[in-house]
Parts: C-alpha cells; structure tokens; sequence
C-alpha cells in the first residue's frame, strides 16, 4: 500500500515560501466543496471540513458503487473472514445525512473550469468554489496474452477480494506475479489457508523497491517458512488456459507453472485522465505545490495520484501510495481551506509512514530511503523482530521494523529532530533506540 516514486530536480519546495503562501486559498462558510474519490483521502477531507466548522455544502463523488471502504484490510484479514464487511466502511451510512455529505454513486468525465463545474457520467453538473481532487490509483494492467482468462485477478477492489475469497483454498495453486506488498500479503494469506503458493518476481528480492536488503531477506526466509516458493529475475510472458480458465504461467525462462489462480500485483498507476482533459498540470500524477494546490488555484489533489514537493525526499517530486499520506494530505487541505495559519503558511510536511501485514509478521516503515543508503541492523533475541535504521550521509533518514511498535513510534518522533543517533552509536551491541531517545531528554512513550 506503500511506494514512493520521486522525480523532479531538488529544491523545489523552497520555490514556495510562506510570504507567497496568501491566504486567498481559502473558502468562505457558504462555499460549495466537491470532492472527486471517496477512498481514504475524499473521506477524510470530508469529515477534515466538517470537524474544522466548515458549514458550506460537500460533495463526495465515489466511483464503485456502495458505501467507501478502507482496502488495506482486503488482502489481510477480510480474505481471511476476520473482518466483516461492515468493519470495512470509513464511514457508517447515518454518518454522511448527519454530516451534511452528499455522497454519489457516479464517475466524473470532465471538469469545466471556466463555469467551475463537475460533469457526471450520470448527466448531472456539479458547481463547485473549491475542486478536491482525490481521484487515487489503478491496478497497472498485466500486459501478457490470457491475462483477460478466468482466475486471473488484479488484487484491488472489495469485488476483486470478494471473487478471491471463493477461489482461495487448501490444494489450490496460486501463482502470485509481483513480490510488492500486495503480492506478499495475499501469500502469507493464500498460505495459511492451505494454497500452494508460488511468487514470480522481476528483481531480485522481495519489496525491493521499498525495503531494504536486509528487510527483504528477512520476508523472504519468513514466506519460505511458511511454504511459500519464489523465483526471482523471472517475469511472466504468458497465462495458458482451457475452457477459457486458468491453467498454467509461461514464464520468461520458459518454463510452465501450474497456476489454477494467477493474482498480480505489479504496480498501480495514477488516475490523472480527468486532470490531463481540464489542463491542469501532470508529471507522475497530478502535480501540486506545497499546499497541495494544482496549476488551477480553485483545485486541491491530494493522495495516491498526487506528485508533490517533499522535504523529506530533499524537495524533490515524489507520489505515495499510503493511507497516512492520503489522510495527512486531506486534513492539510482542510485546514488550509478553513484559513489556518499553520496550514496557509506552511507547505504539506508529514513525515511518510507505512505498514505491512504479512502473516504473524507487521512492517512498519518510517521516512524515506533509497536503494544507496547504508543500513544498520539491530538484533534482537526474538526471531520475529526486527530493526533496520537507514542512512543517506550518516544522516538517520528511514527506519524499518517489524513486531517492534515501540521502536517504530521512536522512529517516528526521531526523524522529524534534528539529532539522531549516528551510524557508529547504533552500531554499538548494546545499543536501543529507546535507550537513546530518553539519554537526548525526551521521555519515550508508546
């Protein structure tokens, strides 16, 4: 659920300073919102408005049918039955007529930002003062012949989780293509429940773009122990099929996998059509500036299909894809649009967090790091656990953890200092990030 993808030369977010910070970007209490997705980051700006005193009206467009729902849990624990339906909603039913949230059930086609208007594939046009642009991301597509044969799914949507629910079952043998965070949670998923599992990956390491070496080498020998197979430089060129199902995986070293499932998990890609067809400016996602507003002033975008200015990744570009930035970015621009001073005079600055829930084992990620960083381990009695700092110039710059909350809340509160601890102290046998947390005066919680 997590990736970041930077671009963009640096220095970027000091182009924007709080003297041009105006706040002319806020909105008035009569003002009309509307907001395109209703996933995390479209809910959260809704209810953000609400609970800042906005009483102007809201528009929430959802593109599936239903109510919104959170997805991270699909490939978890709803697949596994542990979580009902029900516990997937944002937001109960009752809560959008109390809170005065028009929520559709449509899919925008068009934007006319002359007359400010939304335009439904249902035929309705929607005015708005204030555009919020949520539109999230897509499964990238599985570019190879029998990828449109029965029990080949693209883990995304609750329908996507529904079919797998079904099809997910002792003896059954899966071949999962992409060794990302999706691909990995459906295995140790698809595991436990009795799948032949077998994960075809292109680099060579799981989650390679987002962990490092060390993290990686650590699901692998936890996926293996758990039965899972892997098979990594290896891509897919073909799906087989009889009847018009499944059967087997052509790989690239031309071999043939049996596979009565074949689940992807290769990517997702920004939704910006809607935001090309207005004109508005796009690279990597819909780019915005450091209040997250577009090249249209009277339009925010925030979440999985937004580029942004990061200081965390030295201000460059960068889009996430993480509940936590989603939710951070619309409360920014809920705050920013109801004329709070923090938020009209200061650019979007949360520090990017993720997770991951693979079996008994949760990673937990904070800040960003690149393939080049130097990595210190630190050890730990219990084989479940797991730390890695990493650093960029002997600067303390992501930490990895996994069943260790504490040192991943620690983390959390030491990447946003201006001290941490250097590459030679935890590198020390006896060194612990609580330890070092309380020795710098701050008492560690949590």
């Amino acid at each position: 659920m997590v990736r970041a993808v930077g671009n963009g030369p640096p220095g970027l977010i000091s182009a924007l300073r709080s003297d041009e910070m105006r706040c002319d970007v806020a909105i008035s209490s009569t003002s009309s919102v509307v907001i395109v997705g209703a996933g995390q980051a479209g809910c959260q700006a809704a209810t953000s408005l609400r609970q800042a005193g906005f009483e102007g009206s809201i528009t929430l467009i959802n593109g599936e049918p239903g109510l919104p729902y959170q997805r991270p849990p699909l490939s978890k624990g709803y697949l596994l039955g542990k979580i009902e339906a029900n516990k997937l909603l944002l937001r109960q039913e009752h809560w959008y007529p109390k809170q005065r949230v028009d929520l559709l059930s449509d899919r925008v086609v068009s934007i006319d930002r002359i007359s400010h208007e939304v335009h439904l594939a249902g035929g309705a046009a929607l005015p708005y003062d204030h555009l919020i642009l949520a539109t999230g991301s897509r499964n990238r597509a599985l570019p190879v012949p029998g990828a449109e044969l029965d029990g080949v799914i693209g883990m995304r949507t609750r329908a996507d989780a529904d079919e797998l629910s079904g099809r997910v079952h002792a003896g059954v043998e899966v071949v999962v293509v992409g060794a990302g965070f999706i691909g990995l949670e459906f295995a140790a998923v698809a595991s436990a429940l009795g799948a032949s599992v077998h994960v075809l990956e292109l680099t060579d390491r799981p989650m390679a773009r987002a962990v490092s070496a060390a993290t990686s080498q650590f699901f692998r020998q936890a996926h293996e122990n758990w039965g899972v197979r892997f098979d990594f430089g290896v891509g897919v060129v073909g799906i087989n099929g009889e009847a018009g199902r499944a059967e087997s995986v052509t790989t690239s070293d031309g071999r043939h996998v049996p596979a009565g499932l074949v689940v992807y998990g290769i990517g997702v890609v920004p939704e910006t059509a809607v935001a090309e067809l207005a004109g508005l400016e796009v690279e990597n996602g819909i780019r915005v500036d450091a209040r997250l507003l577009t090249s249209d002033p009277d339009i925010s975008a925030i979440g999985d299909a937004v580029s942004f200015p990061s200081e965390h990744a030295e201000g460059r570009l960068i889009r996430l894809e993480s509940v936590q930035n989603a939710a951070d970015q619309a409360r920014h621009v809920a705050a920013r649009l109801m004329g709070a001073p923090a938020a009209v005079t200061a650019g979007y600055e949360s520090l990017p967090w993720f997770w991951s829930d693979q079996g008994d084992l949760k990673l937990q990620i904070a800040g960003l790091a690149d393939a080049a960083d130097d990595t210190v381990e630190l050890a730990f009695e219990d084989p479940r656990q797991h730390t890695v700092l990493r650093y960029r110039a002997d600067r303390l710059v992501a930490v990895e953890t996994v069943n260790r909350a504490g040192d991943h809340a620690l983390a959390r509160r030491i990447l946003v200092q201006t001290a941490s601890p250097t590459p030679a102290e935890a590198s020390a046998a006896d060194f612990d990030l609580k330890t070092w947390h309380e020795a710098h005066g701050l008492v560690a919680t949590g």
